[in-house]
């Protein structure tokens, strides 16, 4: 069951992040982040990273690589939560942001420590 479930995240992270490589606005706008070559940039950084972990996620053996890739997605939307929470400036959007890395983590960090 939980590596289903971990499938099923790596799935999902996958092709949200695969999408940011091509279209950074998805991330962007939601944030309030301004529409920028430097922004672009920035969120495409993420969404390669994210990419790699989610097919981490997709393909790791079940046991200890698998345990590995969620808790390395765990720290990375930690991360987020912690770098998009100390620098939005809009209120409404830092705590939506922060909201769904931080649910993305625990999803993640769960799983993690169930399977």
């Amino acid at each position: 069951m939980t590596v289903t479930a971990a499938r099923l995240l790596g799935a999902v992270t996958a092709a949200y992040s695969a999408a940011l490589l091509v279209k950074p606005e998805l991330l962007a706008k939601p944030a309030g982040l301004p529409v920028s070559s430097a922004t672009d940039v920035l969120i495409r950084s993420i969404g390669g990273q994210d990419t790699a972990l989610g097919l981490g996620l997709l393909f790791a053996r079940p046991g200890p690589a698998l345990r590995s890739m969620l808790w390395a997605r765990t720290a990375a939307d930690l991360t987020d939560a912690v770098a998009f929470g100390a620098t939005l400036t809009d209120r409404n959007r830092r705590l939506k942001v922060v909201a769904v890395a931080t649910t993305w983590a625990v999803l993640c960090g769960v799983t993690a420590a169930l399977t």
